[in-house]
């Protein structure tokens, strides 16, 4: 398994924003599918956002407008700009490597996450 590194989670009031890091070596220059997810004690993981392999951005309803997911190639970094953040949005937030894995260095991979806590 590939080793993620997550940073940039921290305590922000409701409407304030949070920029997430992660990286790992190789994995945006390879052109992996990469995505974030959250998780709260209470809720099972959900899924936030995605950049596909052929460089699509997808986000779930409960956060598009608010967050934007991207990559820079040159430093193999994901990041994730949450503007407006609300309550609803703490958690631990994960980045993946999705795949495919016959594309090298893209094996499914996890990092240990970072904390968002978001009061209002």
């Amino acid at each position: 398994q590939i080793q993620l590194k997550e940073s940039g989670g921290g305590s922000v009031q409701s409407g304030g924003s949070l920029r997430l890091s992660c990286t790992a070596p190789g994995f945006t220059s390879n052109g992996c599918g990469v995505s974030w997810y959250r998780q709260t004690e209470e809720k099972a993981r959900e899924w936030v956002a995605s950049i596909t392999t052929d460089e699509r951005i997808e986000y779930p309803d409960s956060v598009k407008g608010r967050f934007t997911a991207s990559k820079d190639k040159r430093t193999d970094t994901l990041y994730l700009q949450m503007n407006n953040l609300e309550p609803e949005d703490t958690g631990v937030y994960t980045c993946r490597i999705v795949g495919p894995p016959w594309f090298p260095g893209c094996e499914d991979s996890w990092g240990q996450g970072t904390q968002v806590t978001v009061s209002s």
